[in-house]
This record gives structure tokens, C-alpha cells and sequence, in this order.
């Protein structure tokens, strides 16, 4: 009887230590982007207001309407902080060679420097990259995956 008891006490204290860490919260320390939680997306904000990323039509660098509404947020806060320097990362879904998919990412990193360059912002502060298909927001293999990795995401250079 008394070693059913010690079992027991000793399976209630693990479990009670169990349930305390898995509540605990780590506290996360974002420099650059916030997350915002908008029902099951993540919004990521370049600063306050101003979205960093833009998205793109299957195998299209064109900017769509919204993307340009994006991208003049993006130049007025970069005008107003002219110290910033960043990065435009052009991204593309799976589907397509390795090949395509860099030169199809850098093609959409590009329109997105153009166009900020047409609001005023100097091209030495923007510096471009392709990652293809290699850093997908969303791994899954679906035509919401895909829409989602259809990008370009305009980060704070170090």
C-alpha cells in the first residue's frame, strides 16, 4: 500500500511539473518584424502599419495593385528613415527547376527595388536577392502554399 502511495505522490509531482513548464512562456525577441495575428495568418510588418511583403501571380514578376499599395507604404517610411538599408528577397513556390525559380524570384525582388525607387527611394539603399524555391512561408504542397510563397519580403539590412 504505502509504495502505491509513493507512486502515486511521484507521478502527481511529475505531472505537475510537466503541466507548469509546458504553460510557461518564453518571452520573443523580434528586431525587425513584428507579427500580427489576423484569425490563422501571420501578417509580418516591416514597421507599424507597413506590410513587408508583396505577392505575385504563377510565374508572373508584374506587380499586381495591392502589391503597389504595399510598396508605397514601404517608400514613404523608408523616405521618412533614411538611415535604413534593406533587402528585398524575391521567393517563388516549388513547382519549376531550381534555375527558374531563382531567376523568377529575382525578376520579382527587382520589380519590387524599381518601384520603390520610382517613389524616391535611393537604389543604393535596396539590395536584392534570390532564394527560389528554397525558403518556402508555408511547406505545404497546395495552391494556398503556393500563393503564399509567391513573394517578395522587403527586410532591414544588418
Amino acid at each position: 500500500m504505502r509504495f502505491n502511495k509513493a507512486i502515486k505522490n511521484l507521478f502527481i509531482v511529475l505531472f505537475s511539473t510537466l503541466l507548469i513548464s509546458a504553460c510557461s512562456t518564453a518571452k520573443k525577441s523580434v528586431d525587425t518584424v513584428d507579427d500580427v495575428y489576423t484569425g490563422t495568418e501571420t501578417v509580418k510588418y516591416l514597421a507599424k502599419g507597413v506590410p513587408d511583403r508583396v505577392f505575385f501571380a504563377t510565374n508572373k514578376s508584374k506587380l499586381t495593385t495591392a502589391s503597389r499599395d504595399t510598396l508605397r507604404k514601404q517608400a514613404t517610411w523608408m523616405r521618412k528613415n533614411k538611415n535604413v538599408t534593406v533587402t528585398i528577397e524575391g521567393h517563388a513556390d516549388e513547382r519549376g527547376t531550381r534555375e527558374y525559380n531563382l531567376a523568377l524570384g529575382e525578376r520579382r525582388a527587382n520589380a519590387a527595388k524599381d518601384y520603390l525607387m520610382t517613389y524616391g527611394v535611393s537604389g543604393k539603399r535596396i539590395a536584392v536577392i534570390s532564394y527560389g524555391k528554397e525558403r518556402p512561408v508555408n511547406p505545404a504542397n497546395s495552391p494556398l502554399a503556393w500563393s503564399q510563397n509567391r513573394r517578395s519580403v522587403t527586410v532591414k539590412a544588418n
